[in-house]
């Protein structure tokens, strides 16, 4: 019979439980007679106030240390949160029966920070939760930008307890172009004489520090050969008695242009790193303790960069671009190995801008000018004659280079709809390659090639 009556008081209760509903709001939580009430949030460093349908005669709470509580009446209780966590609030009859336990959750205030979040950042869809002791962001935001704003604002609710779950809308892949331009030019002027006059003694007389008379044999019966490095000279010789005069003019006149083109064209994702090389590498030997080792030193055209896109078409980058090429006038020998040196154009610099804008990173205007003018002293100082005893150099080089960057936002597309440079390229038949001497099919000569206009959308998709 006893055993009946729990059974009903256990329905009882359960049918209460369900049916009791409890009520959370900002300013309390009610509760219900024999329920076990619904989560009560308290914000950190506020309070709310918890109502009950009947009178209590004692509370307890679990942990002193998260919640704080006080009677404000034999209904109501006033709970204070003062550190982040969960704990339970008990209330009991004056029989000392149950009638509740509350779970306490103090959690930071995010109320402000929502409010401050929607002026600071107006339109982005993002979502602020609680954990524990933090704050969770999640949702989409239009930019890296505003993505690192949200954190440094959440960052100040919630020191180093804020977990990102954000992402970032938008195109969020950078091609970036970057051209060399360099031009060099350089001019050399040389103009030396010597004079050479034989009797019993032959006796040489040059305008340079070395002698083109190297014996005593230079004129009686001997050729006199200019230096090798003269574009032209002109020999006069002449007999007046026992007396033998030579007089040898030489020139020498040099000119070059040098132009150096190259446009680089690189693809990467916001925030990673990119590499390009163009070019070989170069074998140097290093001596070690095992001998001698090899060590390659790349060159071409070489660039690193690291693309952000801050905010909509607005992209920062961190650009490290370099031209080298082996320079075969300089060489360093050492143990009979020689090994030449480089020529090298190198930039490194951070830039902002947007998407289809260009910048003039580096730009360089180099003039080298030189003359030289040997002669023998005072025979060099004669009026008109004394050029035949005289040596002048003439020297100039000049170089201008710039490099231009030009990033852009782009997006992947299908593989049919790109064009390669060999699309129009066929290779000959036997015929074509024997018979009429034709290096490429007649449907797509090779100079066509040459004539294709590289600069659409090769690989990439412009917005």
């Amino acid at each position: 019979m006893q055993f009946k009556t729990f059974l009903s008081a256990g329905a009882i209760g359960l049918a209460v439980l369900a049916g009791s509903t409890a009520m959370v709001q900002a300013q309390g939580l009610r509760v219900m007679e024999g329920s076990a009430s619904a989560p009560l949030s308290v914000p950190l460093n506020r309070a709310v106030v918890v109502e009950s349908d009947v009178p209590f005669a004692e509370l307890s709470i679990a942990n002193p240390g998260i919640a704080d509580i006080s009677t404000l009446s034999d209904k109501s209780i006033y709970v204070l949160g003062k550190a982040p966590g969960r704990t339970t609030l008990t209330l009991l009859a004056a029989d000392g029966k149950l009638i509740s336990n509350v779970d306490v959750e103090v959690t930071p205030d995010v109320s402000e920070f929502k409010e401050r979040l929607r002026q600071i950042l107006p339109g982005e869809n993002i979502e602020v939760r609680t954990a524990n002791d933090g704050i969770v962001l999640s949702g989409t935001v239009s930019s890296t930008a505003k993505l690192d704003r949200a954190l440094d604002l959440a960052e100040r609710y919630a020191p180093e307890r804020v977990s990102n779950l954000m992402t970032v809308g938008g195109t969020q892949q950078v091609m970036l172009k970057i051209r060399f331009a360099e031009m060099q030019r350089s001019v050399s002027k040389n103009l030396s004489s010597s004079l050479a006059m034989a009797g019993g003694n032959t006796v040489g007389v040059n305008g340079e520090t070395g002698t083109w008379l190297n014996d005593g044999n230079a004129i009686n019966n001997s050729t006199i050969t200019p230096r090798s490095n003269a574009n032209s000279s002109l020999g006069l010789g002449f007999t007046a008695g026992s007396m033998q005069f030579a007089v040898l003019l030489e020139a020498l006149e040099s000119k070059g242009v040098v132009r150096t083109l190259a446009e680089p064209n690189l693809t990467a994702l916001s925030g990673q790193e990119a590499k390009f090389l163009a070019g070989g590498e170069y074998p140097i030997p290093v001596s070690d303790s095992d001998g001698i080792s090899i060590e390659y030193k790349p060159f071409g055209v070489e660039m690193t960069f690291t693309p952000v896109v801050v905010d909509g078409d607005l992209i920062n980058l961190t650009i490290n671009a370099s031209v080298s090429s082996i320079d075969s006038d300089t060489s360093v020998t050492t143990n009979s190995i020689s090994v030449n040196a480089f020529k090298r154009r190198e930039t490194s610099t951070t830039v902002e801008m947007r998407d289809g804008e260009s910048f003039a990173i580096a730009g360089l205007l180099q003039d080298d000018f030189r003359d030289l003018n040997g002669q023998v002293p005072w025979l060099g100082d004669i009026p008109v004659l004394g050029a035949l005893f005289r040596s002048t150099e003439y020297q100039r080089a000049q170089s201008e280079l710039v490099i231009i960057v030009t990033p852009h936002l782009v997006t992947p597309t299908r593989g049919e709809a790109l064009a390669l440079p060999t699309d129009r390229v066929r290779l000959p038949t036997e015929k074509e390659l024997f018979l009429f001497g034709k290096v490429a099919g007649s449907k797509g000569p090779a100079g066509e090639v040459a004539r294709q206009d590289f600069s659409g959308p090769y690989g990439y998709v412009m917005e």
